[in-house]
């Protein structure tokens, strides 16, 4: 892998049907104007249909006419019925997606329940993109040639602890311990993804994980908002002046963990530079708990009784 790998090196994404959660800003922003860029079918999961559509004019206008369709649907990750709603949408209007970018989070927010009950950052970070991909998972593995589910982690994993007994924080809150949770959990998921498409016999459909450093987006603001805490908001703009990178960098270990070449299921992309908190992407390693096969097989289990989706490996 170049160590300066970047947008300029993206291959031609003309025959390429991409989804992308939260395409609407921040990474997920930045990744659809990427594949837009380089000619990819780009169907934009987002909460809101109207920033959904705006977002898709402002990309339209940066990139010009590079043959590229985007194609704004409403998705609601905090609800299992917008997920359902979504899904059958896609599969009615799609025989194939080559590459599906779990993307969209949360972070930090005081502690507050999805649609489903569940904890918000573990119901959208996770359970909400372990029941979209299990609902596409037939048009991911019946695409043509190799394809891609890119789950988007973060370093906070390494702070992240599996609380199997109060998985939704009821007894016991804090935003940034059940931040962790959340990220850990893709980790999980996705390396499990990757063992159980192996045992089937699916060798053309890789799960890969990955990380954006310090990107400095609106994310970080949501938390401190939602609070109304106008001191906190300071600090995160401190914060992210001084430590983050653009939202266009932070992209990057996404992008190449969707369209870069030589990448292989089961692995993690991250920021090369200093604390891997900004930098071109190479391939990283997560910690011990996001390897744990136990924890995995037990999460796994514990979220297709909460979203009542099972996967078929066909």
């Amino acid at each position: 892998m170049s160590s300066s790998w970047d947008v300029a090196q993206m291959p031609d994404c003309t025959d390429e049907t991409v989804l992308v959660t939260g395409a609407n800003s921040g990474l997920g922003f930045e990744a659809t104007k990427a594949l837009a860029s380089r000619g990819a079918t780009v169907i934009m999961a987002c909460r809101s249909l109207d920033r959904g559509r705006q977002a898709a004019t402002d990309i339209k206008e940066k990139t010009g006419d590079t043959g590229a369709t985007l194609n704004v649907r409403e998705c609601d990750l905090a609800s299992l019925e917008s997920i359902r709603s979504f899904a059958a949408g896609v599969r009615q209007d799609y025989d194939a997606i080559d590459v599906l970018c779990n993307n969209a989070g949360v972070m930090a927010v005081p502690r507050q329940e999805t649609a489903d009950g569940f904890e918000m950052q573990l119901g959208v970070n996770h359970l909400g993109h372990f029941a979209l991909t299990g609902q596409l998972l037939d048009l991911l593995v019946g695409s043509d040639g190799e394809s891609r589910v890119v789950t988007h982690s973060s370093g906070a994993h390494e702070s992240g602890r599996m609380d199997f007994d109060d998985l939704h924080r009821e007894e016991s809150y804090g935003k940034w311990s059940a931040y962790g949770q959340s990220k850990l959990a893709n980790l999980l998921f996705a390396y499990e993804l990757q063992r159980r498409l192996e045992a089937a016999g699916i060798t053309d459909t890789l799960s890969v994980a990955c990380h954006p450093g310090w990107a400095a987006t609106n994310l970080q603001y949501r938390g401190p908002k939602q609070e109304g805490s106008k001191a906190r908001m300071g600090l995160m703009k401190v914060a992210n002046t001084v430590f983050g990178q653009s939202a266009r960098q932070g992209a990057l270990p996404l992008l190449y963990a969707s369209v870069g070449p030589d990448v292989q299921g089961g692995e993690y992309y991250g920021p090369d530079g200093f604390m891997n908190m900004r930098g071109a992407p190479e391939k990283q390693s997560s910690n011990a708990a996001s390897r744990d096969e136990a924890d995995a097989e037990r999460l796994w289990a514990e979220s297709e009784a909460l979203t009542g989706v099972s996967y078929e490996f066909r």
